[in-house]
């Protein structure tokens, strides 16, 4: 089939392999990102390393170097307020967020700057020479001007306020969490002086805090005292207005119990008299309805509830149905005039008569009772008529009573409140209870506390990981050339065919003769790669080029015919670089008769055509080297060539020459279906590799790919080492070697 490569290549972009993401690096991925900050780390970690060294040994020096410093702690237990002795209110009281206040008040003061001055004056700092030289105080100043070995005196003041500044720097305040324990540390050269410190600290604290609080304690005493005498006063004319309208207005209460508010509770007579008459009066009534009741019984006919319920007339008809029995059984056999019959007869009228006797008398019983409970109602309901005239005259005459007497319940709480804050803090002041406590006084220091050796060289390593860190991240982004299989397709935008390893001490033809060499299984990958390359499978007609001389692409060429030739394909390479020509090397004979000679014009092709017997494939040489190639490619004699190629053979290969710098390569890509891309790994420029791509486009011409060529696993990002170790790392004698 002849396939004619002008009609083929029209289309300059890529193949439809998976195009590259490269926004997965940027866009901060899971596993991409991971992989892109480990591949860095591995491809600079002796920059890394160089850097942690360094840093390390730096941080030992240093650290040696040092003056030692010890730090000796005091701890102290500070109360949200001093325990009460007289338990007025609860001892301990509910944490509320007032609480935080003040103690980060308290740590305030701890760092005040009459506190540290205290502490030195009591130690007498200002005047120990040893004291300034220890922390390097500049000695400039007239203050510490020295008179027979000893400070002069006017400066005392100045020395004072620069030792409590010393004191303050060097002082740190611990307080331990969720408790109320504090720690005071304090640190120095000497390691006596910082326990000397820390403990002045905590007991200078102490007093203080006493005398800040003998001092309010004073002050609160002169002003309750004025207060107490204020409120007596009004307490005392309240309660005579209040005595004074009762008299006039002859309202009489009688003294109740008082309210836990402690106001003063009085009932009057006048309430206490209407509200027994209304219980008696409600009892009246219910006595009057119940009277009523059994009154409207007594027409009933025995019926009524006092006449069942009466023990005498129930007897009588217990005795009249028994004989009404008897009677009834007689006359079943006799006449209502037999003897018997007429005497039964009778005792049963005689019951009759008793029965309504004994009716009408306690009918007559409940007529009374009503007459007698109704009476008594109304006589109470007069009574309680009466006294709610009464009442309401003594509420109305109350109103201002009870203004009186309200302003004398406030009085006298107000007076009994301040009375009993008087007494409480009288008490107070005589304990003279601290809210502050020393727990444990500060021992002096046995081991210095800094420098830490191991913790000052942990950071120095954290320190030169960092460094070093930024250093690879730093040369990373300077370094342009492309060292993993992953950035051909993030930097170049091309798809990746595959993976040349590096092989060393071995020419390439003897390691494709070797069928289990490395360098043939990564070729056959990449022939199985373009296979996919366009829809008849491999392309009949490419062009292998790179982008400058020595980056691997005639190995490609080569590689790429030889794969084609053991798959059993009729192949023949052309040697295209008729600058600086190599394929005839191959089979060890000159380029008299070659390519530029079919250019020139020649026809007969079989006296450039040689068959590498070992290789199984033909080749054609570059042939003379003419003075300018670039005029003979411009013709369309390359175009003739590859047609009548393919009619003998399946594939036609050109070694092209790179592309930077000649004009040949864009005018041999643009005659055959696409062309191989070989990049050198670790040593080109991806920035120069982009523009000799943008000039191949320009040609017009079709990318299969590119393969990456000399790759080093060593120098490989993370991910493949298992690969390139499992495929590639066999020796001479087949035997398989780690990567």
């Amino acid at each position: 089939m002849n396939v004619t490569p002008t009609n083929i290549k029209t289309d300059a972009s890529p193949m439809a392999f998976p195009q590259p993401d490269a926004a997965a690096i940027s866009e901060g991925e899971g596993i991409p990102l991971a992989r892109y900050y480990l591949r860095i780390a591995l491809r600079w970690r002796y920059v890394i390393l160089g850097a942690t060294v360094v840093c390390g040994f730096l941080g030992l020096i240093v650290t040696l170097l040092l003056t030692p410093q010890y730090t000796a702690s005091t701890t102290i237990e500070i109360s949200r307020e001093s325990d009460r002795v007289t338990n007025f209110q609860n001892v301990n009281p509910e944490t509320s967020i007032a609480d935080q206040e003040f103690y980060q008040t308290q740590y305030g003061l701890l760092k005040s700057r009459s506190l540290s001055e205290r502490v030195a004056a009591q130690l007498r700092l200002a005047d120990n020479a040893n004291f300034f030289e220890m922390f390097g105080t500049d000695s400039d100043s007239q203050a510490f001007e020295q008179v027979s070995g000893r400070y002069n005196a006017k400066g005392r003041l100045t020395r004072l306020r620069v030792a409590g500044e010393l004191l303050r720097a060097h002082l740190r305040i611990d307080p331990a969490q969720l408790s109320r324990l504090v720690d005071i540390r304090f640190t120095s050269p000497n390691p006596g002086l910082s326990a000397r410190i820390a403990n002045a600290y905590a007991e200078n604290f102490i007093k203080i805090n006493l005398e800040r609080k003998v001092q309010a304690t004073s002050y609160g005493r002169e002003l309750l005292q004025r207060q107490i005498a204020q409120a007596k006063v009004r307490l005392d004319e309240s309660q005579r207005q209040l005595v004074g309208y009762a008299t006039a207005q002859r309202i009489i209460n009688l003294p109740g119990q008082s309210s836990g508010s402690g106001a003063t509770s009085e009932r009057s007579i006048v309430a206490d008299e209407l509200q027994a008459l209304n219980t008696a009066l409600s009892q009246a009534i219910a006595d009057r309805v119940q009277a009523e009741a059994s009154y409207r019984e007594r027409g009933r006919g025995g019926a009524s509830s006092d006449a069942l319920r009466n023990p005498a007339i129930n007897a009588l008809r217990q005795r009249r149905a028994e004989l009404a029995a008897d009677y009834q059984r007689m006359m079943v056999q006799f006449e209502p005039e037999y003897p018997p019959a007429r005497a039964i007869q009778a005792q049963l009228d005689q019951l009759d008569r008793s029965i309504t006797r004994e009716e009408t008398r306690v009918s007559g019983s409940s007529e009374a009772d009503y007459r007698a409970a109704q009476a008594r109602e109304e006589q109470l309901r007069a009574r309680v008529e009466r006294l709610k005239s009464s009442y309401l005259d003594l509420r109305t005459r109350s109103i201002q009573y009870n203004i009186y007497q309200q302003e004398v319940d406030t009085n006298r709480a107000l007076y009994d409140a301040l009375l009993q804050r008087f007494k409480e803090i009288g008490v107070a002041g005589g304990v003279g209870v601290n809210n502050i406590a020393i727990v444990d006084n500060a021992d002096v220091p046995e081991a210095p506390s800094s420098p830490r050796i191991m913790l000052n060289l942990a950071l120095a390593i954290f320190a030169g990981l960092g460094l070093g860190s930024l250093l690879a991240f730093i040369l990373e982004q300077l370094d342009d050339a492309i060292a993993d299989p992953e950035e051909v397709e993030q930097r170049l935008g091309l798809p990746l065919l595959g993976t040349v390893p590096k092989v060393e001490g071995l020419a390439p033809r003897d390691a494709l003769l070797d069928r289990k060499s490395e360098l043939v299984e990564a070729y056959l990958a990449i022939h199985t790669s373009l296979a996919f390359a366009t829809e008849h499978g491999v392309p009949r007609s490419l062009a292998v080029t790179s982008t400058r001389p020595a980056e691997g692409k005639s190995t490609t060429a080569l590689a790429l015919t030889t794969m084609l030739a053991r798959a059993h394909k009729s192949v023949i390479l052309i040697d295209g670089d008729m600058r600086s020509p190599s394929v005839h090397a191959l089979a060890g004979i000159d380029h008299e008769i070659g390519l530029s000679n079919f250019l020139a014009g020649q026809e007969a092709l079989e006296p450039m055509i040689f068959k590498m017997e070992d290789l199984g494939f033909s080749i054609m040489t570059a042939g003379p080297l003419p003075p300018n190639a670039a005029e003979l490619l411009t013709g369309n004699r390359l175009t003739i060539l590859i047609e009548r190629l393919l009619q003998t053979f399946d594939h036609v290969v050109i070694d092209s020459p790179p592309i930077m710098g000649l004009a040949d390569a864009p005018l041999i890509a643009s005659r055959v279906e696409g062309v191989v891309y070989a990049v050198e790994s670790h040593h080109i420029r991806s920035t120069v590799v982009k523009t000799a791509l943008a000039r191949l486009r320009g040609a017009h011409a079709r990318i299969f790919g590119a393969v990456l060529t000399k790759f080093e696993t060593k120098k490989a990002s993370y991910g493949y080492g298992y690969e390139y170790g499992y495929g590639y790392g066999r020796d001479d004698s087949g035997r398989t070697k780690a990567s």
